[in-house]
């Protein structure tokens, strides 16, 4: 007979902990079992569905950030008035800056030129002022001269004929005005010098640009003007009479030999200092050789040609004095080198002296009315002038 295997009974903690064997299931269970298990997943899928629809309904707060866009789209245009604010602040800068460049010029400018007075009624006092500051010097100067001379005469008395006192000297002057050859002289020879100086310029000038432009002409005619300028005028004084006779030409002839080299060395002088970059915007412009050299070159070289024209005054005045010593008689007029000389014949060494004297004031005289003035007026508009100059 069989023997039958008991199967024993499970404890109760087996089936408190559950069974570590498999149950037997049959496939129709296991299907179901399956079913259940994607029915328990698709609804726990579903249980989802409203967090997925919660985070979806966040959507309207991410769509309220997107609605804040036309608030940065609304930001350019503010633009304009951003950039409205920025041109008033930069008009309003602009004329600051501009008051600024003008006051920097005006204490620039205030710096370049003569020292003023604080207000515009002072400005007479002031004027006054630096012309007696400029007059006393020399007069005081001729003053304390005067009085040594005097004082020499005094102590020393000399005698008459070698050593006139100051008054005998200003006594001999009176009876030259009294006698009407003083002013005859005065006035003949001016007249002399200022035509000679004119045609001088006249002549100088132009010869002192061609030699400024022209480099080949400066290098073969420079030192040949710069020799002449060494040259004694006088030296031209007997040629001169074998040329001209005794006549007025002379004299010009004299004049003239002796003012045009000055000029034109001193236009030279002048011409070499003024910068090159003011010849390059002249080409620039469209300016002729002609045009550059008139309109740039001879302004530009102003302060260096009136230095040439002092001195072409100074060798003018020299050379006519020379002239009418020497050259006397025929058809030349009576000037004050002729006076000089007629007085030199009468031994009248009074007279002489105050020949001399005069000739010097006409020439101190010319310097302080005509070249100090026209001087300074050209130093102060290119502000070389100190104040209190």
């Amino acid at each position: 007979m069989p023997t039958e295997k008991i199967i024993p009974p499970r404890s109760s903690s087996e089936d408190a902990h559950g069974a570590t064997e498999t149950p037997f299931v049959s496939p129709s269970a296991r299907s179901g079992t399956g079913h259940s298990r994607r029915t328990d997943r698709s609804l726990s899928e579903r249980s989802e569905t409203p967090r997925s629809l919660s985070e979806h309904s966040e959507t309207p707060r991410s769509l309220s950030e997107h609605s804040e866009t036309p608030r940065s789209l609304s930001e350019p245009s503010e633009t304009p008035r951003s950039l409205s604010e920025r041109s008033e602040t930069k008009g309003a800068a602009a004329p600051r800056e501009e008051s600024d460049l003008s006051r920097l010029e005006a204490g620039l400018d205030r710096l370049q030129t003569t020292e003023v007075g604080r207000f515009d009624g002072l400005s007479g006092r002031s004027r006054t002022r630096g012309r007696l500051r400029a007059i006393l010097p020399p007069v005081g100067l001729l003053l304390v001269l005067l009085a040594a001379w005097q004082a020499y005469i005094v102590i020393a008395q000399p005698r008459q004929d070698k050593a006139p006192s100051p008054l005998q000297v200003l006594g001999a002057l009176g009876d030259a005005w009294q006698a009407g050859r003083l002013q005859e002289a005065v006035l003949t020879s001016l007249e002399r010098g200022g035509i000679g100086f004119v045609i001088a310029i006249a002549v100088g000038t132009p010869l002192g640009l061609l030699l400024a432009e022209w480099t080949l002409l400066r290098r073969a005619a420079g030192p040949l003007i710069s020799g002449l300028q060494v040259l004694p005028s006088v030296a031209w004084v007997p040629a001169a009479i074998i040329w001209f006779g005794l006549s007025d030409a002379t004299v010009y002839f004299v004049i003239l030999m002796g003012a045009i080299p000055s000029i034109v060395n001193g236009l030279l002088a002048g011409v070499d200092q003024v910068p090159p970059q003011l010849r390059r915007v002249g080409t620039v412009l469209g300016a002729n050789r002609w045009q550059a050299a008139t309109a740039i070159v001879l302004p530009a070289a102003l302060p260096g040609y009136l230095a040439g024209l002092k001195q072409g005054w100074a060798f003018s005045w020299r050379s006519l004095m020379a002239a009418e010593i020497i050259a006397t008689g025929g058809s030349i007029g009576f000037g004050l080198g002729s006076m000089l000389d007629q007085s030199r014949q009468l031994a009248d060494l009074p007279g002489v002296l105050a020949t001399i004297i005069l000739i010097l004031a006409i020439g101190i005289l010319i310097e302080l009315v005509l070249f100090a003035p026209l001087e300074r007026a050209v130093l102060r508009r290119r502000g070389l002038l100190l104040g209190g100059a």
